[in-house]
């Protein structure tokens, strides 16, 4: 049935929006509901997991490959460009936060880790937020790492140069009862 759907190779390094940097193990052809599927095989380092995806469905869970050099230098610069103020209710940030997430790009994992960097400058952040600030922080990391072909010390200190280097957004004023 998925023959033809095979994007990804063997030994490939891809992103799994959310889930982090996998590598595909094999490719597999397995049984389901009298069908023949093709899954990929993908081994996911951050939390030693396997998990089989159909080829034809990875597109669809945004599977992609690493960025290029380019989009990754793009995406160091963009955590250190000024930033529009967030909202003030954590929620709110919360929700818009994991849609982006959710979208899986390099771009709207590093506008996560920007925003969230800089607000738990100003306030400490709830812990579903600040779980998710870890989550995007070690998501961007990692493809930033393989993509730029750097060790995870370097990259993380090119990201953390970047981000105490950003002046103060000009919008930056906050309310008493803002959070929690």
């Amino acid at each position: 049935m998925s023959r033809a759907a095979k994007k990804y190779q063997v030994d490939q390094r891809i992103v799994y929006p959310s889930q982090g940097v996998g590598i595909i193990k094999s490719i597999e052809e397995k049984v389901f509901k009298d069908d023949k599927v093709l899954y990929y095989v993908i081994y996911l380092e951050v939390s030693d997991m396997t998990i089989m995806v159909p080829t034809d469905k990875a597109a669809e869970l945004g599977i992609r490959p690493i960025v290029a050099k380019d989009e990754a230098l793009r995406a160091l610069e963009l955590i250190g460009e000024e930033y529009e103020s967030i909202p003030s209710d954590w929620k709110l940030r919360y929700q818009m936060n994991m849609e982006l997430l959710k979208k899986g790009s390099i771009t709207d994992i590093a506008m996560i880790v920007r925003s969230l960097y800089h607000r738990s400058k100003v306030k400490e952040l709830p812990i579903l937020e600040r779980k998710l600030y870890d989550s995007a922080l070690k998501l961007f990391e990692d493809e930033i790492t393989y993509s730029l072909r750097k060790s995870r010390d370097e990259v993380e200190t090119l990201i953390f140069t970047r981000l105490e280097a950003e002046p103060e957004p000009a919008a930056a004023t906050e309310t008493a009862d803002d959070d929690e």
